[in-house]
């Protein structure tokens, strides 16, 4: 590179590198790293471009300006372009299984053990959540065994009214 270019290049940089960085970083919504990578990008294009600059017609600074927001807006149609996805180009999921509707289920389900007595809620959970056996159940919960039964058939009962009333239906 001939010692003149060079000089020329350090003086373009000294006179408009500090507001061409400030307006590639209004450019990329205050990305500083993004501003710093187009206002090299410019720099750089300028030093490819030397004999555009002295040729140009109009100022530097414009040029420069006009430059850094052509590669902004390149860059934006760029990411655009890979953002979409024809349909026609889609895979099926395979192994992907949806399952949104046991979620739901799954909350309707809360909500609708949040009605239910202390008492109910606890034995359902010790035999149906935790999968222990009435036994075990009852030795937890420190009631008799058949306390345990009884609770279990009629909060399985108000469980499904709880249900109805949510709109979940057999």
């Amino acid at each position: 590179m001939p010692e003149d270019l060079a000089t020329a290049m350090r003086q373009l940089h000294d006179e408009h590198a500090a507001s061409l960085w400030a307006f590639c970083l209004h450019l990329t919504g205050n990305d500083r790293s993004h501003a710093e990578d187009v206002t090299q990008e410019t720099l750089l294009r300028a030093w490819r471009n030397a004999r555009v600059l002295e040729e140009s017609r109009g100022s530097v600074r414009s040029w420069l300006f006009t430059v850094a927001r052509n590669i902004v807006i390149d860059e934006w149609r760029t990411k655009r372009s890979r953002k979409e996805i024809p349909t026609d180009d889609l895979a099926e999921l395979s192994g992907a299984e949806d399952r949104t509707d046991q979620l739901l289920l799954s909350w309707v389900v809360a909500e609708a053990l949040t009605q239910l007595s202390r008492e109910h809620r606890a034995v359902l959970l010790e035999c149906y959540y935790r999968g222990q056996s009435v036994a075990e159940a009852a030795r937890r919960l420190g009631i008799p065994e058949g306390t345990v039964k009884s609770r279990t058939h009629y909060a399985l009962r108000a469980l499904r009214l709880s249900l109805e009333e949510l709109g979940v239906s057999q």
